[in-house]
């Protein structure tokens, strides 16, 4: 039960600031039929002196800084509903990719309102300009920049309730617990929220002062909590974009070019396609051309029978050893200071290939596009960008496309961009009909987003058992950011620490993400990218795992030059409290230091990010038995056995949510460093689709697996949805290298070996498996 203290005080003006007290909020009942409220949190720019030298940017602000400021003006656009049935309802404005994140807001809401999180039903807010930087799913941010508004709005509720609750029971707020769903009077009588939902409703909108529960007194919050939607998720049932039935919207392909971003010239036989089975429709659009039939089947046969003229993409004839000769010559030069003559270098200069960020779920979206509006259907991260890019694209102003957000099958920076939303739109216009947009999985690793290709340089010195420099040069070609980051760190570069308003989208980027934790003396941390060719896109963790992986392996190098246990030389030098005790943890469950056999190794890594911590032990398998066993269309090659993570990001919201993010976390850590990335020759990616994208298997997962949820004295969630990937591909790469005595410079490290067969380009998909049942286990 929760005791509601009476306060004493007049409420601020508007024009004052909102935030009353640590725990004390200002917020607004707003007029309708039934309770409605929202948060204000417009506290006005903060203000930040010029950045000490010492410390990095990061550690003073950060991207989760930037994100939150900038969503901070609209919060009191997003409301919660208390409905007549007692329950309670809430639009989120981020879209849910099965990072578990409309459970974990339930939760919030559940807790601040004292209502089963049963009863709390979080949907997805369709694209709604007025929020503006509100809505962009990204940078781990969700639960960061919500967890205060959402709270502050369900503690109005609340206060609403009780009070119409006074009226009701006869009796004084002070006196009334709330409960469950329900108010209860001290003479035991009670009211539930649905019979108070229209008598706490106000004709008008009126601010209250609200205080927010202490995190002492949560019995929701912090709790292991199963995923609202994993029942219909394991049975089937759970609706994704093409679950989804409008009415004629049809089955749709593209036959896309044989060369990346390349575009259709001419079609030779459309009116033979056109008489296939089921096809309904045949249209050119500056992708490919587009098929519309009555089943995806007959679309994949079609798409394969069109004979199409091609225009020659932006990268004809490229190949990984030419566009790594491009960064080569943008490379920006180390300069390490002036430094004693006695002083140590270690040296290193890592390549990191091109890699897919292709989720599980395809790239797909339903359009129908009519002379004077259109509708749009897709899982989207930023829907207020994509209802731009989509009016643009059709020719309509942007009020009259409606963007409906749907919860997403992964993401991994996939759905910050539109791409199959505006193409699904345009290809509904040149048809004149609905459809239902599906890519094929050959399409998303040929012509998708990709990581960019990426090399880090790294010079440190040391003398007398201290590191006195280290300084890395990371190039790359371009990572796109225009998918609304950009433009909110544009809005926001009055606000951003010194010196970072000049820097461009990906430096500002990179310079409030890299932290190194560690006392190395003069640190410095430079981005330089080239070439924008590509589709390229925010992969999880963004640049944190090519620039950890390639951090931490110095950092061993600097132990052994210097004769220390890579552990205790972490321990040492880091500087980061919450790191030091994450490296500590993982340490002690995982053994560090035990006994293994020849060919076998542990790796350690740490890293900072998103205001929280975390370090990973991993334990690899290099023997010849290992590296050269033999499964049905598997790169094998090493294999990583054991695996211990250990997290703080403060104050844990759903830790079974979070566990599950770090298991994912270390699993894209394993296939950045061992397996996945993409070749380019001839100015095509040669993988197409799971079979030859080797993401980590079932084959290459650990046997032993540990998640450790750090404790925090924290009143703050961190951001975790990408906090596990860095640490984890550093721990491999220090496993590997200790294992086999080299330490790998070139990422993945099975990059070398083609060891599928590359499907053709001609016609770009292949047909529709016939033997499936052969393949099973």
């Amino acid at each position: 039960m929760t005791d509601v203290p009476a306060r004493s005080g007049r409420t601020p003006g508007r024009g004052e600031r909102a935030r009353v007290g640590r725990r004390a909020f200002i917020g607004y009942v707003l007029g309708g039929a039934t309770l409605a409220v929202a948060a204000d949190l417009g506290l006005g720019a903060p203000a930040y002196a010029a950045v000490p030298s010492a410390p990095q940017i990061p550690e003073l602000y950060d991207l989760e800084d930037l994100q939150t400021d900038a969503a901070l003006p609209t919060s009191a656009l997003i409301k919660i509903v208390i409905n007549e049935d007692g329950t309670a309802s809430f639009e989120l404005p981020r879209m849910e990719v099965g990072q578990g994140i409309t459970t974990s807001t339930a939760m919030i809401i559940a807790e601040e309102l004292d209502l089963p999180v049963d009863k709390v039903h979080v949907a997805l807010a369709p694209a709604r300009p007025e929020l503006m930087f509100n809505q962009l799913t990204g940078g781990s941010n969700t639960t960061v920049s919500t967890f205060t508004p959402v709270r502050v709005a369900a503690a109005i509720a609340r206060k609403a309730l009780l009070e119409a609750a006074a009226i009701e029971l006869g009796s004084a707020v002070a006196l009334l617990k709330s409960k469950e769903g329900a108010i209860f009077a001290p003479d035991g009588s009670s009211m539930t929220y649905g019979s108070l939902a229209t008598k706490a409703a106000s004709r008008t909108v009126k601010a209250v002062e609200v205080e927010l529960k202490a995190t002492s007194s949560f019995s929701v919050i912090g709790k292991p909590y199963r995923r609202e939607d994993a029942r219909l998720a394991v049975t089937g049932r759970k609706q994704f974009t093409l679950d989804l039935h409008v009415p004629d919207a049809l089955p749709t392909m593209v036959c896309r070019p044989p060369t990346l971003n390349g575009s259709p010239k001419s079609v030779h036989n459309r009116a033979t396609v056109l008489a296939m089975p089921g096809i309904t429709d045949v249209a050119m659009v500056d992708t490919g051309v587009a098929v519309r039939a009555e089943t995806f089947g007959q679309c994949i046969d079609a798409v394969r029978a069109l004979d199409v003229e091609w225009n020659p993409g932006p990268v004809a004839g490229e190949s990984d050893e030419t566009i790594l000769a491009r960064l080569r010559k943008a490379e920006l030069p180390l300069a390490v200071p002036k430094v004693p003559l006695l002083a140590g270098t270690v040296e290193a200069d890592f390549t990191f290939m091109f890699r897919s960020s292709a989720a599980l779920e395809p790239n797909c979206a339903i359009a129908d596009v009519r002379s004077d509006r259109a509708t749009v259907w897709a899982g989207l991260k930023v829907p207020i960008v994509a209802q731009g890019d989509i009016a643009k694209a059709v020719g309509l102003p942007q009020n009259a496309v409606t963007v409906n957000v749907v919860t997403g099958g992964g993401s991994f920076g996939h759905k910050l961009f539109a791409d199959p939303a505006i193409e699904a739109a345009k290809i509904s216009k040149a048809m004149g009909k609905p459809v239902k947009l599906m890519w094929h999985r050959a399409d998303e690793p040929r012509q998708g987003r990709v990581h960019p290709m990426v090399t880090s340089r790294i010079r440190a010195t040391y003398l007398a058992g201290q590191v006195l420099t280290f300084e890395q040069r990371q190039t790359s070609v371009v990572t796109d950011f225009s998918h609304g980051l950009g433009e909110m760190i544009t809005a926001t570069a009055d606000r951003l620490p010194t010196g970072l308003g000049a820097l461009g989208f990906s430096e500002t980027i990179f310079t409030l993400t890299q932290e190194l934790p560690y006392d190395f003396g003069v640190v410095t941390q430079l981005l330089n990218e080239t070439d924008a060719r590509f589709n390229t896109g925010s992969m999880r963790n963004i640049y944190s795992p090519d620039v950890a992986c390639a951090n931490e392996l110095v950092v061993d190098q600097l132990a052994r030059k210097m004769g220390r246990d890579p552990l205790a030389f972490r321990l040492a030098f880091l500087k980061n409290d919450r790191v030091k005790a994450a490296l500590q943890k993982v340490a002690d469950v995982g053994k560090w230091g035990r006994s293994m056999p020849a060919g076998m190794a542990q790796g350690i890594a740490i890293h900072s990010e998103y205001k929280g911590a975390t370090a990973v032990l991993v334990e690899i398998d290099c023997r010849p038995e290992t590296v050269n066993r033999k499964i049905y269309n598997a790169v094998t090659g090493p294999r990583v056995t054991k695996a211990v993570i250990a997290v703080d990001a403060g104050l844990v919201i759903n830790p079974q949510g979070l566990e599950a993010q770090m298991l994912g976390g270390v699993s894209d850590g394993i296939a950045l460093a061992l397996t996945s990335s993409l070749h380019l020759r001839d100015g095509h990616f040669l993988e197409a689709s799971w079979d030859n994208y080797f993401y980590t298997r079932q084959w290459n997962v650990p046997f032993d697996f540990e998640c450790i949820v750090m404790p925090s004295d924290s009143e703050q969630p961190g951001g975790a949805g990408e906090a596990g990937v860095a640490a984890s591909v550093a721990a491999v790469a220090g496993a590997y290298a200790r294992a086999t005595g080299t330490m790998p410079t070139l990422f993945p490290i099975n990059h070398g070996t083609v060891s599928f067969e590359v499907k053709p380009f001609i016609p770009p998909i292949p047909e529709s498996p016939s033997d499936g049942l052969s393949h099973t286990y």
